[in-house]
């Protein structure tokens, strides 16, 4: 059995290629061994990730990506929210394109959900090559 990846647009105005979302995950899920996941991903604006992160994590801002590794019987081992008004706005900041820091954050939060963390300089930098890797080779696919 292979990954499942489903992708909903939450967001009321932008949008973001949800097959690219679904290979974005895959790739990662695939090169990181874990290929029998079933993760939900929702593309949101900053208004609905401060109010998740709020509601579930007890953190009244707003952020880029929320992950929930989820321990239940729905059939969904794991929810991903991106923010694509933020995404807009690092891009911008970052020097680097709208698509670019989309891929990068449903890289990075696919990550989170397999226990990577960048609570510390040395598993931030880690994280980031792993980033770095994933981007790499969804580029070379296109």
């Amino acid at each position: 059995m292979h990954s499942m990846v489903q992708v909903t647009n939450h967001h009321p105005a932008m949008r973001f290629s949800l097959s690219e979302t679904q290979r974005a995950v895959a790739g990662v899920l695939t090169g990181e061994r874990k290929n029998r996941m079933a993760v939900s991903v929702v593309l949101v604006d900053s208004r609905f990730i401060r109010r998740i992160n709020r509601k579930f994590l007890g953190h009244d801002v707003v952020t880029d990506v929320i992950s929930f590794p989820l321990q239940d019987d729905v059939g969904v081992d794991a929810e991903l929210y991106v923010n694509l008004d933020r995404a807009k706005r690092q891009a911008k900041e970052y020097g680097e394109s709208f698509h670019a820091e989309v891929l990068r954050l449903i890289i990075h939060g696919t990550l989170h959900l397999l226990g990577y963390d960048d609570n510390n300089k040395k598993n931030r930098e880690r994280m980031r090559r792993r980033e770095d890797f994933y981007l790499a080779r969804l580029s070379q696919k296109e």
